[in-house]
């Protein structure tokens, strides 16, 4: 497994994300990945499953120092109390005594950020959790929380895959020693669409999939969540990791349209610009 440092934290690259994996069928998937040598589990209070993570851990046999656990407050328990009460919920929940990372999953139109991030930053003090972090803001966003309100941020989770550009977002926070997590990095299955990565994942013998999980793990500061219930599916995102690229390949990639988002709840913010 390959890491990254991020303001402290040591994060797996390739993590498993779960969203709309829940009961039997997410704690089968997290036992799964636990076995093939996955160390970064990636849930949320409002993915429902979070007991069923947590039963996953306790039946391994790993130590929790080697294991990453995220989780995630939604954006409408944004309220310092409210954000206390699913946090302490969220380790409940997972039968942990502390998260690696709790973020804010959503933000919210009217959010108070300095009430927010005060809130989170004690929780970080406590040792409840390693670290803090966003998903979805957009670059202003976590610039207020840095540059304003002063809290070293771990990373923003953000939809990042080789059909959507985010540039921007990527190299302001690489000027801040934060991550970028990819969630959706397989676009939600429609990278076999596209000639160009099929005909690179071709020549290396691999698939569409692993030919974009390895084009996010090749830049500097970026982690990827792709979901995968499969042990089949899982094992063929770990060997994305022997992949090598090389610069045709990545000139092919380069021109694939980078405009295409996926992920727009109607809660979503409107986002800085291209590529932010």
């Amino acid at each position: 497994m390959e890491y990254l440092q991020s303001n402290g934290l040591n994060m797996p690259r390739l993590g498993l994300g779960t969203f709309r994996m829940q009961g039997e069928v997410c704690r089968a998937a997290v036992e799964s990945a636990l076995e093939l040598g996955y160390r970064h589990i990636d849930t949320a209070a409002m993915y429902g499953n979070e007991d069923a993570v947590g039963a996953a851990l306790a039946a391994s046999a790993l130590p929790r120092a080697a294991l990453h656990v995220t989780t995630k407050v939604w954006h409408d328990q944004l309220a310092p109390d409210a954000i206390h009460r699913s946090f302490d919920a969220s380790l409940g929940q997972l039968g942990l005594d502390y998260v690696d990372l709790f973020m804010v999953h959503w933000p919210a139109a009217d959010m108070n950020l300095p009430a927010i991030f005060e809130t989170l930053e004690r929780l970080r003090e406590s040792g409840r959790t390693r670290a803090i972090g966003v998903c979805n803001f957009t670059v202003g966003m976590v610039r207020a929380v840095v540059e304003e309100i002063g809290i070293a941020l771990a990373c923003n989770q953000v939809e990042y895959h080789v059909l959507l550009e985010q540039t921007v977002m990527r190299r302001y926070l690489a000027s801040h020693s934060m991550a970028l997590v990819a969630h959706c990095p397989l676009a939600q299955g429609r990278l076999a669409e596209h000639a160009a990565l099929v005909s690179v994942a071709a020549r290396h013998g691999a698939t569409p999939a692993q030919v974009a999980l390895r084009w996010l793990l090749d830049q500097d500061g970026v982690a990827a969540i792709p979901k995968a219930q499969r042990r089949e599916s899982q094992q063929a995102n770990l060997d994305a990791l022997k992949l090598r690229l090389d610069d045709e390949d990545r000139r092919a990639l380069c021109a694939l349209p980078k405009d295409q988002r996926f992920v727009t709840p109607p809660f979503a913010p409107a986002w800085d610009g291209a590529g932010d």
